[in-house]
């Protein structure tokens, strides 16, 4: 398990459950019993901020290209670029252990923020992640 495997069971999840509004998100992972804060960068947490707030400009880069190099592994891109404009923002934690239920714990950008800066920790644990949580998603493969 890894952030990559992370990131293709939530799209699968969203793809089956589309919210009903626009939203954007962080995730991130871990095998062990914290995460630190320091994990969401400040360019992330800026980016999150700036989505929900006012608007967020992005170029979607495109991959190289060298001579030679077989071309059909990179995905298309759907587009050039995207202006998100007030969009919900989230930071979404997994705390994973082996052979147990999957849950990930969607949290708001200004939540997550504010449990950063009231927390005497440099790192949160998942009932933290819990309690500042808008949703926890049980997410089982099938």
């Amino acid at each position: 398990m890894n952030e990559k495997h992370m990131q293709s069971l939530f799209g699968n999840y969203l793809k089956k459950n589309p919210p009903n509004c626009s939203e954007v998100y962080e995730l991130k992972y871990t095998k062990g019993t914290s995460i630190p804060f320091a994990n969401i960068k400040e360019h992330q947490a800026k980016a999150l901020l700036d989505a929900e707030e006012n608007s967020l400009y992005h170029k979607i880069s495109d991959p190289p290209v060298f001579y030679g190099m077989n071309t059909r592994f990179n995905a298309k891109r759907p587009f050039d670029c995207f202006c998100l404009v007030n969009v919900k923002s989230f930071v979404v934690v997994w705390f994973y252990t082996p052979r147990q239920r999957k849950l990930f714990i969607k949290i708001g950008i200004k939540t997550f923020l504010k449990l950063k800066e009231n927390s005497d920790r440099k790192s949160f644990t998942e009932k933290m992640a819990i309690d500042a949580s808008t949703k926890v998603i049980n997410i089982s493969e099938k």
